[in-house]
């Protein structure tokens, strides 16, 4: 074997070792949930409860202190990672800006929109991701005055209707609400129908959710409530922030 036959074997025998250690740390299970950013919340849940409170009473008054929404210092800032306060699940109408709402800017709320402001696979993996590996301290499940997507849920449990495409399969989760408020009695079955499926939903989150969530509530470092918007007057009504029922760790 000449001396080129070593340094070969040498090279590959090194690029071996070296795709081996690479292997190595890239085979294993992924980070811990929760140590993607590991910084803590600046805010504890009450703060920042309290923080979307003010910023819509200051929408509310005019006197909306505005927040830097994109300046290039803002930009830089959050650039390599994110710290949001809350965690927004509301309804996709074009009337309900939340960082409008509560007067935050750029990289402070974590927002998850559809229609209706309901809960499926892809809304839950996002709220678990904002928790667990954002370190999020407050949920706010957050309809609004005249929503069309429990207009519709009322349609079909008042009328029978049905609607094409997947705008039916959209609404389906919303029944149940609608069933419940027309159940309780109410003479606004729609506005009734609107904050029974917000509370349904927070209640879905504070017992049935994952223990990567389930945990922090029991710890106190997360909070989940339930608002209303007004369209009219521009209000925000937190009306279910009482403590949960005993989480159930799902199996």
């Amino acid at each position: 074997m000449d001396h080129s036959d070593l340094s070969r074997r040498a090279l590959l025998g090194g690029a071996a070792a070296t795709a081996s250690l690479a292997l190595a740390a890239t085979a294993g299970a992924a980070p811990p949930i929760g140590t993607a950013n590991p910084a803590p919340p600046s805010l504890t849940p009450n703060q920042s409860l309290a923080a979307l409170k003010k910023g819509n009473r200051d929408f509310l008054s005019g006197r909306l202190v505005e927040p830097d929404r994109g300046g290039r210092r803002r930009r830089l800032e959050i650039a390599r990672a994110q710290y949001p306060i809350a965690v927004l699940v509301s309804c996709s109408d074009s009337r309900v800006p939340p960082e409008l709402l509560f007067g935050r800017g750029l990289g402070e709320l974590f927002i998850i929109r559809n229609a209706g402001n309901t809960i499926d696979t892809v809304a839950m993996g996002s709220l678990e991701y904002a928790v667990a590996e954002l370190n999020v301290p407050l949920v706010v499940v957050m309809g609004h005055e005249r929503c069309g997507a429990v207009a519709a849920a009322v349609s079909v449990v008042e009328k029978g209707t049905t609607f094409p495409g997947s705008i039916g399969r959209m609404v389906e989760p919303i029944i149940p609400a609608v069933l419940a408020a027309r159940a309780a009695g109410t003479r606004d079955l729609l506005d009734a129908s609107v904050r029974a499926n917000v509370s349904r939903t927070v209640d879905r989150l504070r017992r049935f959710s994952e223990p990567m969530v389930l945990d922090r509530i029991r710890a106190g470092r997360l909070r989940i409530i339930g608002a209303r918007y007004d369209l009219d007057d521009g209000n925000v009504d937190f009306f279910d922030e009482g403590v949960a029922s005993a989480p159930q760790v799902r199996r």
